[in-house]
């Protein structure tokens, strides 16, 4: 199994400029909309090669969601451009009814998600936008780890027919998918094989994930790493191959419990492969102003953070045995 190494350091949404520039260049039906924020969503170099394909709204995030579900039905690809919160929170009844609704080929794409968008402060670090998304139907949930794999999302969802949330950060973070690694919706990405516990991480919780394998690695404990680049649609197959290896589980995220990859994991193994699983993520909490660093430290999502859910559920595991319910008669 291949030893992913840092190759950089760079912030996701600059992966996702990268990539929308050169999809301008490769699909001339490829338009963008932007709500006030080309610069902090790196699409200016869009703007500048193909100016009769940008289209600047303003601050008015509604609107441009129905501008780009109208530009559907003339034939083009529509990519929308604001921060995550204003991309989902502000403007949910718009996708509700006029993109999810009639499956509309809209790509709604969020910048700023999470903990890591720092000073801002709570009212701009969304941490309930994948759930906001996961459970529109038609909705497909995108969440890559960092620059490299957030580019080949973004020249993916061109290819895909349906609304897409794909969902990017503003900190700089390690770079360590290979350029050249290919990106499948809906196929999650095996990063590490291991034989005592699953790793099951997304987007800024991945290369942590990784470091927590090494931690582990150091106690004789074998993690095995994916990476849940998409939320929806779940590769269950991935997800039951290794649990039924491992018997149980860490889910990471930099989003709500609730909602989120771990509640999906949950959801699919309490049908089909019961085990314990330990979630790392936000616990029913909104954020604060601060450092991205110290904001993950305090809302334990760090690799030791992530090594600790596994001991913990290494522990579950030896621990399990069948339990006997005692019925109580209902009173009358």
């Amino acid at each position: 199994m291949k030893q992913y190494e840092i190759l950089g350091h760079q912030d996701t949404r600059s992966g996702f400029g990268a990539g929308l520039l050169e999809l301008g260049q490769k699909n001339p039906k490829v338009v963008a909309l932007c709500a006030d924020l080309t610069g902090s969503l790196k699409m200016d170099a869009f703007k500048a090669a193909f100016p009769e394909r940008f289209f600047q709204t303003g601050i008015a995030e509604a609107n441009m969601m129905g501008l780009a579900a109208g530009l559907t039905i003339g034939g083009l690809i529509p990519y929308t451009g604001t921060f995550a919160n204003f991309s989902t929170g502000r403007v949910y009844d718009q996708i509700r009814q006029s993109i999810a609704y009639s499956g509309k080929n809209v790509k709604i794409c969020a910048s700023h998600a999470g903990l890591t968008l720092g000073e801002d402060g709570a009212t701009h670090q969304i941490l309930e936008d994948i759930g906001l998304m996961k459970m529109l139907p038609h909705l497909t949930v995108i969440n890559p780890c960092d620059y490299n794999q957030t580019k080949a999302a973004t020249l993916a969802i061109a290819e895909y027919e349906g609304p897409v949330y794909l969902r990017f950060g503003r900190p700089k973070v390690p770079i360590f998918i290979p350029e050249d690694t290919p990106f499948e919706i809906g196929k999650a990405l095996l990063l590490r094989e291991g034989k005592h516990v699953s790793l099951f991480a997304t987007g800024h919780l991945v290369w942590p994930a990784l470091q927590a394998a090494e931690i582990l690695a150091k106690e004789n404990i074998s993690a095995e790493v994916i990476n849940f680049h998409t939320i929806k649609p779940l590769d269950e197959t991935a997800l039951l191959q290794s649990v039924q290896k491992t018997k149980c589980a860490v889910s990471a995220e930099e989003h709500q419990l609730n909602g989120g990859l771990g509640e999906s994991l949950a959801q699919c193994l309490s049908r089909q492969f019961p085990c314990p699983l330990e979630m790392v993520g936000i616990h029913d909490s909104f954020g604060e102003s601060g450092k991205p660093e110290a904001l993950m430290q305090k809302y334990g999502l760090t690799c030791d953070h992530i090594a600790e859910a596994a001991r913990q559920a290494i522990i579950r595991k030896r621990n399990a045995k069948p339990k006997a319910f005692k019925v109580h008669p209902v009173s009358q």
